[in-house]
């Protein structure tokens, strides 16, 4: 069963999922697949808008790869009090499990400041070991 992975901070919560894609992973090939889905929820009093996202996912070798960018899946989206964004995207590795972690970079609609909020560590399980063998 998977497991959801939540944190919240400056009152917007987010929560993630993720789904190992045996049909798009290619064990033989050290490629394994993943989806992922985000569920962010703005649970304080003012208006937010999610600008930008660094991600660090890093394999079970210890490897860490950097993604920043604009949005999330091409949008920005604002969430007023109350409301909750959910998208769902994906990530390759090369080994079999993996982690990802990372911050959404945010501003308040009501004062104009800038803050971050942390997307919590998730975990990357396959059902592989490492050499592409299944458990």
């Amino acid at each position: 069963m998977a497991e959801d992975y939540t944190a919240t901070t400056h009152d917007v919560r987010v929560s993630v999922r993720s789904f190992y894609l045996a049909d798009q992973s290619r064990p033989d090939d050290s490629r394994y697949m993943w989806a992922y889905r985000v569920r962010i929820e703005n649970i304080g009093r003012v208006a937010v808008q999610l600008l930008r996202r660094t991600w660090r996912i890093t394999d079970s070798r210890g490897r860490t790869q950097v993604v920043e960018g604009d949005g999330v899946i091409g949008q920005q989206p604002i969430l007023e009090p109350g409301e909750l964004f959910e998208y769902t995207s994906g990530t390759p590795l090369e080994t079999p499990s993996g982690f990802m972690s990372g911050q959404y970079h945010m501003i308040s609609l009501g004062s104009g400041e800038p803050f971050d909020i942390e997307v919590p560590a998730f975990s990357l399980d396959s059902p592989y070991l490492s050499g592409g063998r299944l458990h």
